[in-house]
């Protein structure tokens, strides 16, 4: 397949640098200076389930070539930006984006049929431009589509994704792909912004694996709401009981280095689901007063 990449952070590169070192046919679409030092030094992979090493994709800052498969990885807040870049009309549109929100806006920006629902499950982190560190055990990425027709190119993308060593499924419910990693998300990036800890400390804390679970029960009453009937607060606290103690989340992240958290992206499409349907979700309107007290107290 011909795909691109737009956004070669901690998720577009990781995917970037793994496509390319199996042999596809991999373009990475980026800002000008970010793009000129891909070029320069390559991309810089140090992954703990694919190892460390250097790829060579190639970069663009427009792309305006064919593609097969365009994988959006940008940060929600910066989309529209970043879109400018693209040029063509891909045949088939994969965003990896946290929340809900970005399906919309690029099925309104594209043939509506070409975006797929997609999620990605990693923790992986751009420290620099062209390096990318990818700390958790997991990769997965899941996507589905309301229209039959895009199966078989969803099928040909995963199976490029697996060769590739990231492991890649197509679904049947484009809610059951979203909501299931929001769910997990919301809850992980909920706890540890609100309370600057990492998993491991969350979870051993009482009060604070009750603030977790409550989480995760009240976006997974909400996702049921919104389509995804298979969705269990069960399965998702045992994936966060599983996970590495030292997990942590890119909105934790985010607020640590002075930048702008995905508020409005992850517990924000929570919040807005849940007020379509009248469900209340106390805990998490709690935690996100104390993320937006805690960055209003760093910015003072």
């Amino acid at each position: 397949m011909r795909i691109a990449i737009l956004g070669p952070g901690g998720v577009g590169g990781l995917l970037a640098g793994a496509l390319d070192r199996a042999g596809e046919q991999v373009v990475v679409v980026a800002r000008e200076s970010t793009a000129a030092v891909i070029s320069e030094r390559g991309l810089r992979v140090q992954s703990v389930s694919l190892g460390e090493f250097v790829a060579h994709p190639r970069t663009l800052t427009l792309l305006q070539e064919p593609a097969d498969a365009l994988i959006v990885a940008t940060k929600a807040a910066g989309l529209e930006t970043a879109l400018e870049r693209i040029a063509i009309e891909p045949k088939l549109v994969l965003p990896l984006l946290n929340g809900l929100d970005h399906i919309a806006l690029l099925r309104e920006r594209f043939a509506a049929d070409s975006v797929v629902a997609g999620s990605i499950r990693v923790e992986a982190d751009r420290p620099q431009a062209g390096v990318v560190v990818h700390t958790s055990p997991f990769l997965l990425v899941e996507m589905a589509s309301r229209y039959p027709a895009r199966r078989a190119d969803m099928e040909e993308l995963s199976e490029a994704l697996n060769d590739a060593q990231v492991q890649a499924r197509v679904k049947d419910s484009e809610a059951q792909v979203m909501w299931s990693k929001l769910v997990r998300l919301n809850a992980l990036a909920c706890t540890t912004s609100a309370y600057d800890k990492l998993l491991g400390e969350i979870r051993s804390t009482p009060a604070l694996r009750a603030d977790l679970l409550a989480a995760i029960e009240e976006a997974s009453a909400v996702g049921r709401a919104e389509g995804a009937e298979d969705i269990d607060p069960a399965t998702a606290m045992a994936e966060l009981t599983s996970a590495h103690a030292t997990l942590g989340s890119s909105m934790q992240r985010d607020i640590a280095a002075g930048r702008a958290p995905e508020l409005d992206a992850i517990p924000g499409s929570v919040l807005r689901a849940a007020a379509r349907h009248g469900i209340a979700c106390p805990t998490i309107e709690r935690l996100v007063a104390m993320i937006e007290a805690r960055i209003e107290r760093a910015a003072s």
